[in-house]
């Protein structure tokens, strides 16, 4: 769980933050460009999106050697993974507030851009939390441990868009229109501006998604304590759940024991992080078990028969 020994410089955040927002530009010119993608077009964005994660992997692999590009593999696995959950939480938030197709692939661009920057700062919490408190590691053990016993049990079904405080909090303090208008958030009207239910969409997918943060960021904390591929990791994963969401978004029912797998998978990395101080657990064997409870989950769903979903 060591940093490999890697000196993270300025330059190379500033490196990563500029391939991230190129990214999430070029997601946004080119995907998300004024029509719901067809599934077609959702397969090949997502196996794009896997191939510039492998290489930007293979490439640090090289440059810092293979203990940093295993971390990096595993936390990308991991993070990918975990993010399958999300792909079918926005779905329920989009169906919810009954978003145009049309205006989908922005919105969840937009969405997700913002929840990156949440993230990071997630990211140098923990980070510097790990650093200043060793017990730290056995508070984020106990928590995914509960969030894979939680998973287990599937007590993490319900998704309720109005409870959502960011939500709350906008509904109460920002004058707000009562249907869309196109891709605009705020329109004007009678010589003031209005906000457009699309913020409020915005504000909810992105806050949803730093909730299962507080899951995710935990997990990939056992793989590597070096805040820059963690980062890494959760940009190449979450930049390609647009796509995901467009290629998956109605087979939530075919995907019968993800929540299963998922409890494998935070339950083995609650148990690393409550052993980090008997055994440090090597990272070619969390990138193995991580593969293969996310393969026979895959497997098992699509052979399951939908009667079987323990949902």
């Amino acid at each position: 769980m060591a940093s490999a020994g890697i000196d993270v410089s300025a330059a190379m955040w500033a490196g990563l933050a500029v391939v991230t927002v190129g990214l999430i530009v070029l997601d946004l010119l080119v995907f998300a460009r004024h029509h719901a993608p067809s599934l077609r077009e959702s397969a090949i964005w997502s196996v794009a999106w896997i191939a510039l994660a492998v290489v930007f992997g293979v490439a640090w692999w090289g440059w810092q050697g293979a203990e940093a590009g295993s971390q990096f593999f595993s936390g990308y696995l991991l993070e990918r993974s975990l993010s399958l959950d999300n792909v079918f939480v926005f779905a329920v938030i989009l169906s919810y507030f009954a978003v145009p197709r049309d205006v989908q692939p922005k919105l969840l661009t937009w969405g997700i851009g913002l929840a990156l920057l949440l993230r990071l700062a997630f990211i140098l919490v923990g980070a510097a939390l790990l650093d200043a408190f060793h017990v730290t590691f056995y508070v984020f053990g106990v928590l995914l441990l509960y969030t894979a016993y939680k998973l287990a049990r599937h007590d993490d079904v319900d998704i309720a868009p109005d409870h959502n405080p960011a939500l709350r909090l906008i509904r109460r303090r920002v004058p707000m229109t009562d249907r869309y208008d196109g891709e605009r958030m705020f329109v004007r009207r009678a010589g003031r501006w209005l906000a457009t239910p699309l913020l409020a969409v915005f504000v909810v997918v992105a806050t949803t998604d730093v909730i299962f943060a507080v899951d995710s960021i935990p997990a990939i904390f056992a793989v590597t304590r070096e805040p820059f591929i963690v980062f890494a990791a959760n940009a190449f994963a979450m930049l390609g759940l647009r796509a995901l969401y467009f290629l998956l978004a109605g087979m939530r029912e075919r995907f019968v024991h993800l929540s299963d797998g998922l409890a494998v998978i935070l339950g083995f990395i609650g148990v690393k992080m409550l052993l980090v101080d008997i055994w440090h657990v090597p990272i070619w064997l969390s990138l193995a078990v991580i593969a293969i409870v996310l393969a026979l989950t895959m497997v098992l769903s699509l052979r399951a028969r939908p009667a079987e979903s323990p949902r």
